[in-house]
């Protein structure tokens, strides 16, 4: 039987089903326009029935613990609907994911246009010996979530074509490089910009039980720290002892082109861009470090617990960025001055369009479903059903990770998950006991993962060319079955350590 005309494996079936279904799925947009009749007509169901709830709650005037009780707000009233008419300004406003979403990728933007993040990662590649190579590709790989269009465009071919250059195979490469940057992608040692985004959505998740209550931008750091160690050494080791073993030696005819030589401008830039990070952390140092710096806190002198400090890292992150990015671009010759800047700062926000335009959606479904108090009725009676069935804690964190993981498959943006899952699990997890920061640490466990198989991933069609370069027959079902021992993997053994973490009651950030 020829080639063409042979039948589908199971596999092959499956994934067609999946990309069938994925196909179908809306523009993100669309589904918050969706969700947001879905509330329009729910609330005023829930009102129609006076569904409400009884509870204790925090009263910030007073700061006790009281009796509350919350009806639901139906949004075709009078009321409601002038709520929805005149709030649309200022819903969107008071999301303050969109501010830090454009602070940051204001100094990121300098770094990615004048190639700074690029050449990083080729550096690293070149200068990496063998037997460190892909230990270098998977951690570096992570950390490119700090600016993700460059891992998935840059580090992943070129992964692939570092493995080949010593004699590796390339789809070897390839995965290592796809599993790094797709699968392990909300973690990070750094504070990246969609932390900003994650952040803001859990405070105001957190608020609809405690208004006094809120996390910052380093409420996981810990956790993504130790999750980064964790993800570097089980990548490496399901690639050398998993993925190159299946493969067997590389009898491809790709050659690698002389790519991966940095140009002395290139070099140049970089001596420029260390000491342009030397000068902005002196600059840093000075505002934080000295007794009464204007980044302590103004009360107690911390450097850390309420200082300016840390209620401003996007701040900071955003200067590092755009100082080091503007001093590589000036010694690589890829920026001749103060408009070269600019202009890559407002090619940096003209590209968060589409973002924004989601946001500023979001933020009307955000700002509608607290007006109605669904959150509130969902949470309270959800958590009330957990409590009379006496699930420990963990089983609840697990299976919230499960539910993530699920959807996952076929809404892969880790922001609009999170506006909808955050304003039900983050208060229905803290009325049992369960405190924010976990909640959104469990989220970062179930959102990455299966980033590496769902035909969804916008950038999974472009893995499969890559692929195909290597491997003329590669297609769709190569690439997963290359992803699927990282996936089931991770999966399993990433949501274990986020158990142990939790019951060893290790803490999630500073």
């Amino acid at each position: 039987m020829s080639e063409a005309t042979a039948p589908k494996s199971r596999m092959q079936k499956m994934l067609d089903t999946v990309e069938r279904v994925g196909n179908q799925v809306p523009h993100p947009v669309m589904i918050f326009v969706y969700l947001i009749g879905i509330i329009i007509v729910l609330s005023t169901l829930l009102s129609v029935f006076g569904a409400e709830v009884s509870y204790q709650a925090y009263n910030p005037a007073t700061g006790d613990i009281e009796p509350a009780t919350t009806v639901a707000r139906s949004l075709l009233t009078i009321e409601g609907i002038r709520f929805m008419y005149t709030g649309v300004v200022g819903n969107f406003m008071s999301f303050t994911a969109v501010g830090v979403i454009i602070i940051a990728m204001v100094g990121v933007g300098v770094a990615e246009e004048a190639g700074l993040v690029k050449v990083l990662i080729r550096k690293l590649v070149i200068i990496s010996p063998r037997w460190a190579l892909t230990w270098i590709l998977t951690f570096v790989g992570i950390l490119s979530s700090v600016a993700a269009d460059a891992g998935y465009l840059v580090l992943i071919p070129l992964a692939a074509a570092a493995f080949v250059s010593v004699g590796r195979h390339p789809l070897a490469g390839l995965a290592v490089g796809f599993a790094s940057v797709a699968a392990a992608f909300l973690v990070n040692i750094l504070i990246v910009p969609v932390d900003g985004i994650l952040t803001e959505i859990t405070n105001d998740a957190i608020r609809l039980v405690n208004p006094a209550q809120s996390i910052d931008l380093a409420a996981n750091v810990w956790f993504s720290i130790g999750s980064v160690v964790l993800l570097t050494v089980l990548i490496v080791v399901i690639t050398e002892r998993v993925i190159e073993p299946r493969l067997g030696k590389y009898t491809g005819d790709y050659t690698v082109p002389g790519e991966n030589v940095l140009t002395e401008a290139e070099y140049r830039g970089l001596r420029y861009a260390g000491y342009g990070l030397l000068g902005v952390l002196g600059f840093i140092a000075l505002l934080l470090l000295p007794p009464g710096a204007p980044l302590r806190n103004p009360e107690t002198g911390a450097m850390i617990q309420g200082s300016p400090f840390m209620n401003s890292l996007i701040v900071t992150i955003a200067l590092i960025f755009g100082v080091v990015g503007a001093a590589y671009g000036r010694g690589a010759g890829t920026m001749k001055g103060s408009a070269d800047i600019i202009a890559a700062m407002q090619k940096s926000i003209s590209g968060l369009g589409g973002l924004i335009l989601l946001l500023l959606v979001i933020s009307q479904f955000i700002a509608f479903f607290n007006y109605t108090n669904m959150a509130t009725l969902a949470a309270v009676s959800a958590a009330k059903i957990l409590a009379w069935l006496n699930l420990p804690s963990i089983a609840l964190i697990i299976g919230f990770v499960i539910a993530v993981m699920g959807i996952d498959l076929i809404i892969t943006a880790a922001i609009a998950k999170w506006a909808i899952f955050a304003p039900v699990f983050v208060p229905l997890l803290m009325q049992l006991g369960v405190e924010p920061e976990v909640v959104l640490a469990a989220y970062r466990v179930g959102d990455s993962p299966l980033n590496a198989i769902t035909p969804l991933n916008a950038y999974f069609a472009m893995i499969v060319t890559f692929a195909i370069k290597y491997q003329k027959d590669a297609g769709i079902g190569t690439v997963i079955a290359l992803m699927l021992p990282y996936v089931i993997w991770i999966s399993l053994i990433w949501t274990a350590f986020l158990a142990g973490w939790y019951l060893l009651g290790i803490p999630w950030g500073l």
